[in-house]
């Protein structure tokens, strides 16, 4: 047991001193701190949604993704991101003639599994009139009701008054697909879903085949509309409502409710200065204050997701740039929403369709960077003339994005291991020089104090989980 650490002198200066204990940050994959217990039970009823495996009895396709939601969002916890894709195509632009999504036949989106009695010429396949083919990486869905409360008026600000000459983001404007006004999409790699639920249902019929209240027509395989004659025998739409809620309002309370990533440390660090300095934060603006939501726990809230949720033009997807070719809504071929940076650290690919993936961090980082054309390019030019030590701290700091107080190895727990490395950074309340936000035991300082001592020890064992992934 970790608290077999604490020797007969510690328990001894324990009893004798009034500790104030640190609340420490969420893990991802937790709730967020403050839900009520209705709201809680939600949560883990959402959870167990999520992670439903469909039948075809239960809607599922007859052509799909994926059979539930967990499956593509694993990392490092369900509702993360992970290094699965899916695909995308359709038909470019010539001259007068805009993109083409080949809706007709099936597309932008490619279904690339079947139900088992779908005959195997009747699977979807990306049609040979498409010209333009590219993969879309699974995001992560931490913090999503948090950043759905984000006020709208705060986002086109920031369209309204560029923080910097070179960027010139702008809000992709749409309706929620439950109805309402008009309002900034700040979900999807184009920014067209605004909501929480309108990204549950949108997910639903398109990745899993699971029709709901508002997408009410399934996908045909590549427009084949007598394979839904002969092989959809559900109904539609076969997301039921009984007793009262469907699975995508499950799905969508799983959501709303996920805590945002943690951030260690929370400030301090010399690479968020120099992020700043060389303008990525023109984009990757850091902190909002949410406004009213339903829940309490969402409102009011400082979040620091590190994005404007502007589309930005990246560069030309056929001259070299990070664009994909893909139009969506008022998004272009060239541009995507700005993505939130927040729990970047347990990241595996990146980009939108994973191109970056060394398998170590400061290497993916630098060639992510190294893709910031179109708007991104001065800032990829101001890093690229950077010291090498300066570069490090810049990484440094988006490593902070996604750390756990205490999580040495970066596995999403706080268990023996992180202590049997953190140990020799324990200094006590008087170390020879403080503990900075740049220096490795910030990760075991959650009061920030500037040292280790007994008070973050004692957090430590509070925050104990074992080795839980």
């Amino acid at each position: 047991m970790i608290r077999h650490i604490v020797t007969p002198i510690l328990i001894a200066s324990l009893s004798g001193t009034a500790l104030a204990q640190t609340a420490l940050q969420p893990r991802m994959g937790d709730p967020i701190p403050g839900l009520s217990g209705a709201q809680l039970a939600l949560f883990h009823e959402g959870l167990d949604e999520y992670n439903f495996l469909l039948e075809p009895a239960d809607g599922l396709g007859p052509i799909f993704n994926d059979s539930s939601c967990s499956q593509c969002h694993t990392t490092p916890r369900v509702g993360g991101g992970s290094v699965r894709t899916v695909r995308r195509f359709g038909k470019a632009a010539t001259g007068s003639t805009p993109f083409d999504p080949l809706a007709s036949l099936g597309g932008s989106l490619l279904q690339f599994q079947g139900l088992s009695s779908l005959p195997a010429g009747w699977l979807e396949a990306i049609p040979a009139e498409a010209d333009v083919v590219t993969s879309r990486l699974t995001p992560s869905v931490f913090g999503s009701g948090l950043v759905e409360a984000i006020e709208d008026a705060d986002i086109i600000a920031k369209e309204l008054n560029p923080p910097h000459p070179s960027v010139s983001g702008r809000a992709h404007m749409v309706t929620p697909a439950e109805g309402g006004s008009v309002t900034p999409g700040r979900f999807g790699w184009k920014g067209g879903v605004p909501t929480v639920l309108t990204f549950s249902a949108d997910a639903s019929v398109n990745e899993l085949g699971l029709t709901n209240r508002f997408f009410q027509t399934e996908n045909a395989p590549n427009g084949n509309q007598m394979a839904l004659t002969l092989y959809d025998a559900v109904p539609d739409p076969e997301d039921s409502m009984i007793p009262g809620m469907g699975r995508i309002d499950r799905q969508t309370n799983f959501q709303r409710y996920l805590a945002a990533p943690p951030q260690t440390p929370l400030s301090g660090m010399t690479g968020e200065t120099i992020f700043n300095a060389i303008g990525c934060a023109a984009c990757h603006t850091a902190e909002y204050v949410t406004g009213t939501a339903p829940e309490l726990a969402l409102s009011g809230r400082t979040i620091r997701p590190y994005s404007d949720f502007l589309l930005h033009d990246m560069g030309p997807w056929n001259g070299g740039g990070l664009g994909d070719g893909i139009a969506d809504g008022a998004a272009t071929e060239d541009e995507f929403l700005t993505r939130s940076l927040w729990g970047i650290a347990a990241r595996e690919s990146f980009l939108h369709d994973g191109r970056v993936s060394t398998g170590v961090f400061s290497s993916d980082m630098d060639g992510v960077i190294g893709w910031h054309f179109g708007e991104g390019d001065f800032s990829r030019t101001n890093y690229n003339g950077l010291l090498q030590g300066e570069k490090d701290q810049l990484i440094a700091f988006l490593f902070s994005l996604g750390r756990a107080q205490f999580d040495d190895d970066n596995d999403n727990d706080i268990d023996f291991f992180d202590w049997f490395f953190l140990q020799p950074l324990f200094t006590g309340p008087t170390p020879v020089s403080p503990v900075t936000a740049d220096d490795a035991g910030a990760l075991a300082d959650p009061d920030r104090d500037g040292d280790v001592d007994l008070v973050d020890f004692l957090s430590f064992q509070v925050g104990h989980t074992g080795n839980i992934i």
